[in-house]
């Protein structure tokens, strides 16, 4: 038995750090992977929310129903995370200012529109992920310019199988680098405490309109005449350096969103728009839709002014100028906020200022970590472009 217990400590001696994680995970000593990647970028026209009489999942719940309809078994987002059971998400949602709706998923093709069948008509990529989530990134391209919703399907539609696919790259609309790069980094401090930063590199040559909407939200199980209780997003706690949301959640009891500066924070509920889609009265005042339309089209009653509700974002309206970047940072915690009484109230936790240096410390660690754990799972012989082809080869399947 005692040599049995030093090998184990030997063996764990020359593990990396996330090993351990991936340890105290197996051995569920602490649910590293309770928080991770779990948010599809598409949940629309899937057999998973398909209750058409024929089966025709395509045509049930297009794209053009996705910003407006709730989900039932599953919820979307650009680069988001969910806990394992995708009670609580988080999300990134973009807007260039000329779009007719907020970026809040990837758009595509069905099946019927599509030359050769579906497909995304997007550019996105996971550039890295380590097995516990502690660290991952994600980028996704974004154009200046109007998004040829109409163009790419009227396109597609009228090619034959024959003919190749209309991609976005062929509507021109990067031309010139007209184009923002969105790379969205979490890195987790705890297993319940995550920090998010999301960084926008404009790449053409003048200033552009960009809209950042990190967004929180609960995916809509209160609906369906199951008894399910009703959890609440709470606008609290009020300082100049960060915004501050309160989850309450019946699983997950408290959880907060901390959003650095001092952005508007929107709220509406996550509840099917019926008047839009099927002509028929909301069940609720504030849809799911809100605040797409507060945003795009400048309808102040879409959002409740209350502060409360089943899905918020925190709106920050950028001009970024060519060549150069923005970054705002969020943190997703179990730890509650208070504010200090200093020359000025500022929110911190554990009387630590959210966004200081341990911020930007924490994540540099895990990067190093990440690092460390792949360097022993690449072959000596490899060359480095093949091993960053393998790593963001283990961030797509991750």
């Amino acid at each position: 038995m005692a040599k049995l217990q030093q090998s184990d400590q030997r063996r764990r001696q020359t593990l990396t750090e996330e090993e351990k994680r991936l340890e105290e995970s197996r051995q569920r000593t602490i649910h590293w992977k309770r928080w991770g990647p779990y948010l599809s970028e598409r949940q629309w026209g899937t057999v998973r929310e398909d209750y058409s009489a024929g089966g025709t999942a395509w045509d049930y719940f297009p794209h053009d129903h996705a910003r407006s309809r709730a989900y039932r078994w599953g919820e979307d987002g650009l680069g988001g995370i969910s806990d394992r059971h995708q009670l609580i998400c988080f999300a990134l949602a973009l807007w260039n200012g000329k779009d007719p709706i907020l970026k809040e998923r990837l758009f595509g093709l069905t099946g019927n529109e599509g030359n050769h069948g579906e497909d995304v008509k997007e550019y996105y990529f996971y550039l890295d992920s380590t097995p516990c989530h502690s660290y991952m990134k994600f980028l996704y391209k974004y154009p200046e310019q109007e998004f040829p919703y109409t163009w790419l399907a009227d396109e597609n539609q009228r090619r034959g199988k024959h003919d190749p696919e209309f991609e976005l790259m062929d509507t021109g609309i990067f031309d010139e680098d007209r184009y923002f790069d969105v790379f969205v980094e979490y890195a987790k401090v705890t297993a319940e405490d995550i920090l998010i930063s999301i960084t926008a590199h404009n790449r053409g040559p003048e200033a552009a309109e960009l809209h950042i909407l990190p967004t929180l939200w609960f995916r809509n199980i209160w609906s369906w005449g199951d008894g399910s209780q009703r959890p609440t997003l709470t606008r609290v706690l009020e300082s100049q350096d960060a915004a501050v949301i309160e989850a309450n959640h019946a699983t997950y009891q408290k959880r907060w969103l901390l959003c650095e500066g001092s952005p508007e924070v929107l709220f509406t509920e996550n509840e099917t728009n019926n008047e839009r889609l099927f002509r028929v009265p909301n069940r609720s005042r504030f849809v799911k839709d809100g605040i797409n339309d507060y945003i795009v089209h400048g309808a102040r009653e879409a959002v409740n002014r209350e502060l409360t509700g089943t899905k918020c974002a925190a709106h920050y309206p950028l001009r970024i100028d060519g060549g150069t970047s923005v970054t705002i940072r969020l943190r997703l915690t179990d730890q509650p906020p208070t504010v200090a009484r200093r020359s000025a109230p500022a929110v911190v936790i554990q009387g630590v200022r959210p966004f200081g240096e341990d911020f930007n410390e924490v994540f540099a660690r895990r990067r190093h970590e990440a690092d460390e754990f792949y360097a022993k799972r690449v072959r000596p012989s490899q060359n480095a472009d093949a091993t960053r082809v393998q790593r963001q080869a283990c961030a797509g399947i991750l």
